[in-house]
């Protein structure tokens, strides 16, 4: 009887291999790596640009919000958190979110229910539809400063609106020189402006709602608004979430429109966060203040942007 020892096993398992020789031992360099080094490669210009033109940006904005920066005294002054104490005891500031969320409010209630509604209008496949779709998308594609200064001249006392209601007998303000009615305004000529583009993400969404459903509905008698609401609403449900969060995080962020029609007035009845970031900063050279301005802004969108996709399991169909 033989006795195998580790060193006859060790010489047996050599001799298994082909030809004798021993067993090839992976490298370091394997397809895996290779496929991930590819990847990051794919990955890296869009990583890139988003570490120098979005995460270095924010993270000098809240360095610049901890220093005074006065441009024409050459002064860069360290206060901490001076500028935030500021802005907590600033008059304006409650005036300015109340103007910026009145406007918000406005803007994606006007812009989300017209979208709707012309997307509902325009998916009948009817005649012409096409033409109306172009007409209304056109303004999408137009010069944001060009159709502003259009509906400033539109708006003015003497203007185009005033003028069509003349002829109906009706004697219009002055559009843009009104608290209310400019402000009124502001949103009207955004949501025109705009609609467009939500109105094509909607008919896009109600062209993939099966017709079997509505036909179904229709045999057991529901009517046009039931099947409105039980079946075209939950099914177009994750495209009025993308469209809520475009359109909310957009009507925080305008800023040509009020520069353009107002400038913030009449007194500050359209001064939203974003213009007064610019007067503090641009105007009155607080950059400091203005930086802290921005990091409010900043957190503002970023609450309600997690608030609406935390919402999303509650109301989005396919998120149940």
């Amino acid at each position: 009887m033989s006795v195998l020892t580790r060193d006859t096993v060790g010489r047996a398992g050599d001799r298994s291999a082909p030809g004798g020789a021993a067993p090839h031992r992976r490298g370091w360099w394997t397809t895996r790596r290779r496929d991930q080094l590819a990847g990051l490669l794919f990955v890296a210009p869009q990583l890139a640009g988003s570490v120098l033109f979005v995460l270095i940006p924010l993270g000098l904005v809240f360095w610049y919000s901890l220093h005074e920066w006065n441009v024409l005294a050459g002064t860069f002054e360290f206060v901490g958190p001076g500028n935030y104490q500021a802005m907590a005891d600033d008059p304006n500031l409650p005036s300015v979110l109340r103007v910026t969320a009145l406007f918000s409010i406005g803007l994606v209630a006007f812009n989300l229910s017209l979208a709707l509604l012309l997307a509902v209008l325009l998916n009948q496949r009817l005649r012409g539809t096409v033409v109306f779709r172009t007409l209304f998308f056109s303004p999408v594609v137009v010069s944001l400063v060009a159709w502003t200064i259009v509906w400033g001249f539109l708006l003015q006392d003497n203007g185009g609106v005033n003028g069509a209601l003349g002829v109906a007998g009706v004697d219009g303000p002055n559009w843009l020189r009104g608290d209310w009615t400019a402000l009124l305004s502001v949103i009207v000529v955004q949501v025109v402006k705009n609609v467009g583009l939500n109105m094509v993400l909607f008919l896009a969404a109600l062209q993939g709602v099966p017709a079997e459903l509505y036909e179904a509905a229709r045999v057991e008698g529901a009517n046009a608004w039931t099947r409105f609401r039980r079946i075209t609403v939950p099914l177009i449900s994750p495209t009025i979430l993308l469209t809520s969060i475009i359109t909310v995080v957009g009507s925080l962020q305008v800023f040509a429109q009020i520069a353009v029609l107002t400038q913030g007035g009449p007194g500050t009845s359209t001064t939203v966060l974003v213009y007064y970031l610019y007067q503090r900063a641009f105007q009155f050279h607080q950059f400091g203040y203005g930086a802290t301005l921005s990091v409010l802004l900043f957190l503002i969108v970023l609450v309600l942007t997690v608030v609406q996709w935390r919402m999303r399991r509650k109301w989005v169909f396919h998120e149940q």
